[in-house]
């Protein structure tokens, strides 16, 4: 079994919390009520399932690899992409830099996804034009 990409994580985290992104209200007294609206609480348990895998999979690659990569410093401190707490909030990703992030690597892997269709093209032209031209040259 093959660990889920970047884009398959970030894509999972996108579709399950969005809403949540959206709905955001400041006051602590209203359910979703979290303490930043950028910074959303995930549960990697949630996630891993809709991956099919084990949930510190899914928490090992967004603390130590995700994190690492798009997580940044500013002048006056760091910004997180993932951070293991934001307040009283647990495990929060920074939900505009994720959707960022997550359109990038969609990009990328829709160009890489016409490089392989137009090869495809390309090698199946290569071999039907001179087996055409055979059968047309044939007297």
């Amino acid at each position: 079994m093959t660990p889920p990409s970047d884009l398959k994580i970030l894509n999972a985290i996108y579709k399950l919390y969005y809403e949540e992104f959206k709905n955001f209200t400041q006051a602590p007294d209203v359910q979703n009520g979290r303490v930043s609206k950028i910074y959303v609480p995930i549960n990697c348990m949630v996630i891993a399932k809709d991956l099919n895998v084990d949930s510190d999979i899914v928490f090992g690659r967004l603390y130590y690899h995700l994190e690492q990569k798009y997580g940044y410093k500013k002048d006056d401190g760091r910004v997180a992409f993932f951070s293991l707490g934001v307040g009283s909030d647990k495990h929060c990703v920074n939900f505009p830099l994720l959707a960022s992030v997550l359109a990038g690597l969609q990009e990328e892997s829709s160009k890489f996804q016409w490089t392989i269709v137009l090869s495809g093209l390309a090698v199946a032209i290569s071999i039907v034009v001179p087996l055409v031209t055979a059968l047309l040259d044939k007297p």
